[in-house]
């Protein structure tokens, strides 16, 4: 019998990512694209359908070795008819049906759920979050996203819509967000807000990942950069931490990677704003399975579905 395959898509408001999984969610391959070399939306969709294309041709596969193809977007999505209902950081995308759209186009069964849902599931059942019966995956990256397992299962909501802690508001003057409110938590801690302080203090030359590496040298300006980061999502977080009760929170995306200054400040902050009960529960942990977190759930996604008998055609 001829080996199976999956092709998972992570569709960033930075980065677009894909992999070619084999049917125990092992990445085969991976290629990536800047988001934003996509003028608009049919563009970018042709660009996800031509990755499907190009993953089959150059591995040398038939069409039917490939089980299907799992999305994650960085918005609000219907996940069981694959309809993204907008996207806060990638312009132009609302009410779009991608899923009938990928479709026609690549004549495979197709799955689409929220990026930090599927960074969520990855997490819970192969990483970080596997020993935890309660647990919020946040994703730190140009949008702030979260996924949340309520015990031991994804908890979804009434819409599909829980878990998004980036519009957490803060501050009803605060600086508009993407998704057309103000002061929510992502425009304070998301990649694009942050760089633009980190630029004011450091030059127009730093990186996020540079500022990260002067944390670990002991550069006080990096660590006091990272301190204020951290203390702003530890107040969003602890709010999260009371309602909740959760076992932990695990942290991802390229944020994250700022290492012990962050996570450090980001517990003292829910230490002194949380509950003394919730507090002294929870637990601040990074994401094991780093930037591949998104293809692994998006794998997954599409094993899940396909053992459920979930229907592929709308």
């Amino acid at each position: 019998m001829a080996k199976k395959f999956i092709i998972a898509i992570d569709l960033g408001g930075t980065n677009l990512k894909c992999a070619l999984l084999d049917a125990q969610l092992k990445i085969k391959a991976k290629s990536s694209f800047n988001t934003k070399s996509f003028d608009d939306k049919y563009k970018l969709i042709q660009g996800l359908a031509d990755s499907v294309d190009n993953f089959i041709i150059s591995q040398g596969l038939e069409r039917s070795v490939i089980l299907g193809v799992g999305i994650g977007v960085p918005g609000p999505v219907d996940t069981f008819r694959g309809i993204v209902h907008f996207l806060p950081n990638v312009p132009g995308w609302k009410e779009v049906q991608l899923k009938k759209i990928l479709l026609r186009k690549t004549k495979l069964p197709v799955f689409v759920d929220n990026d930090a849902k599927l960074m969520a599931l990855a997490e819970h059942k192969l990483g970080a979050a596997k020993k935890f019966k309660n647990a919020l995956c946040l994703t730190l990256g140009t949008g702030v996203g979260g996924g949340l397992i309520i015990n031991n299962s994804l908890y979804r909501g009434a819409d599909n819509a829980a878990g998004e802690i980036g519009h957490f508001p803060l501050d009803e003057k605060g600086p508009l967000c993407g998704c057309g409110a103000r002061g929510c938590l992502e425009t304070y801690i998301g990649n694009n807000r942050i760089l633009k302080i980190a630029r004011k203090i450091f030059g127009s030359q730093i990186t996020l990942e540079k500022i990260s590496l002067l944390a670990l040298q002991f550069n006080p300006k990096a660590i006091e950069f990272w301190n204020q980061v951290g203390k702003k999502l530890g107040l969003a977080l602890s709010g999260v931490v009371n309602l909740l009760n959760l076992d932990a929170i695990v942290l991802g995306g390229g944020i994250a990677c700022a290492g012990n200054v962050l996570f450090n400040s980001i517990r003292q902050a829910i230490q002194s704003r949380a509950m003394p009960d919730q507090a002294k529960r929870v637990k601040i942990i990074k994401a094991v399975l780093g930037v591949d977190a998104g293809l692994i759930g998006a794998g997954y996604l599409v094993k899940e579905r396909l053992e459920r008998g979930t229907p592929d055609l709308l």
